[in-house]
This record gives C-alpha cells, sequence and structure tokens, in this order.
C-alpha cells in the first residue's frame, strides 16, 4: 500500500541537530542554486540565457507590485520565488520520497520534497514576514513602524495595535499552511494515482502538479510582494 508522511523522516543525529530528509533536499538545492548563481556570474552562455529570459519575466510581475521601486525589493523576492519553485518540482523527480532505508512495512525515504514539510514552509513564512517587517522599519523609521503595532494614546487604538500583530502571525501561519498543504496534497494524490494505475496514465496528473508547483511559488511570492509593498508605504495621519 502506498504511504506518505505528513511528518519529515528522521535519517541521522549530528549532536543535538536531528537530520531529516527534507532538511538534505533543502541543503542540496541551496548548493544547486549558489553553484548556478556562480555560473551566472561568470557568464556561462546557457545559464544565463535561460535565467535572464526567467528573470525578466519575474521583474515585470514583480513591477506591477513595487512600481519604481521594483529594483529594491526584486533580488529578494526573486530568491523566494526560484527556491520555492525549485524545492516544489524537485519533491517530483523520481526516486524522491521512493527510495530509502526499510523501516517496518515501509521505507524512510532519503529525500524528501523540501515544501512536503511543515517545518520548511513554516520556516520561509517567518523569514517573510521577518523580512516584511525589516523594510517597514528601514523605509518609514523604527518609531513610525512600530507605533502600528504599540500605540498608546487611547485604548481603542492599543486594540487595534495588538490586532495588527495578530495580523502579522496569522499571515506568517497562512502562508506556511497553503504551501505545505497544496504540495503534501499533491505528494499524496500522485501516489494514489502510481498506484492505482499505470504510470504513463498518471502522467497527465503529474503535468498538473508541475503546474501547481509553479503557481504556489507565485502566490507565495507574490503575497509576500504586496506585504512588503504595504508595510513600506507611508499613510498620512
Amino acid at each position: 500500500m502506498p504511504h506518505v508522511s505528513i511528518k519529515a523522516e528522521t535519517l541521522f543525529n549530528a549532536g543535538p541537530l536531528t537530520v531529516t530528509n527534507s532538511f538534505i533536499t533543502n541543503i542540496l538545492i541551496a548548493i544547486l542554486l549558489i553553484i548556478v548563481a556562480v555560473m551566472y556570474y561568470k557568464g556561462q552562455k546557457t545559464v544565463t540565457g535561460i535565467l535572464d529570459l526567467a528573470l525578466r519575466g519575474l521583474y515585470d510581475l514583480f513591477s506591477m507590485v513595487f512600481g519604481d521601486k521594483i529594483n529594491t525589493y526584486f533580488p529578494i523576492v526573486a530568491t523566494f520565488f526560484i527556491y520555492i519553485l525549485i524545492l516544489n518540482w524537485f519533491g517530483l523527480l523520481p526516486g524522491v520520497g521512493s527510495i530509502g532505508e526499510p523501516h517496518g512495512e515501509g521505507i524512510i525515504p532519503f529525500l524528501r520534497g523540501g515544501t512536503a514539510d511543515l517545518s520548511t514552509t513554516l520556516g520561509l513564512s517567518l523569514l517573510a514576514i521577518g523580512m516584511v517587517q525589516f523594510y517597514g522599519i528601514r523605509e518609514l523609521g523604527f518609531k513610525a513602524y512600530i507605533s502600528k503595532f504599540i500605540n498608546l494614546r487611547g485604548p481603542i487604538d492599543f486594540v487595534l495595535g495588538l490586532l495588527e500583530i495578530i495580523s502579522e502571525l496569522s499571515r506568517a501561519l497562512s502562508l506556511a499552511f497553503r504551501l505545505f498543504g497544496n504540495i503534501i496534497a499533491g505528494e499524496v494524490l500522485l501516489v494514489i494515482v502510481a498506484f492505482l494505475i499505470p504510470y504513463f496514465v498518471s502522467l497527465p496528473f503529474l503535468v498538473f502538479e508541475i503546474f501547481v508547483g509553479l503557481i504556489q511559488a507565485v502566490v507565495f511570492t507574490m503575497l509576500v510582494s504586496i506585504f512588503i509593498s504595504v508595510a513600506t508605504t507611508k499613510h498620512s495621519a
């Protein structure tokens, strides 16, 4: 019977650090992107040709949110998009989640889709919301920005500040669970379909999940872009 674990499986422990299969995936993807970035910086023609086309499309997309501030924020949002997209698609590769060490009636996979682990999506979401606060403070100043959360001018303003804090936390949770839920659901679907019908018949579902991985990367990054844009916009009193 097919089996998909909601929780990332532990491969080994390195002192106090628990190394899971999704952690290994995250490290491999990070190393891969660093190598590609170095090749791009050195002007490797194949890499620059493909990346220039992709980055130009991303630049135009996020320009709709940031306007003339696009050059300031594009590096961070593009990094989020590319990293999340590769993590989403990596989990669809043959062998990822299906090759591993026998354990009981199943196996412990050596690799697991990074965004199919809630720890990864929650970490990405907290980092993204942290960047929102950083840019907000940098653009508006610490006192002006923090007054949105801590306002002692009156009881109503104080309550509104608490609601703003709750709103920021809920954004992080929403980003994390939306990305995790869609990716893990896709993996479960592919496992069940592959178990029930021949592989070539399940190919349309694989193509669909490739599309879902792209859309989820766009949604996550676009929401972060909107959060940054709102946080860095000066409002008249």
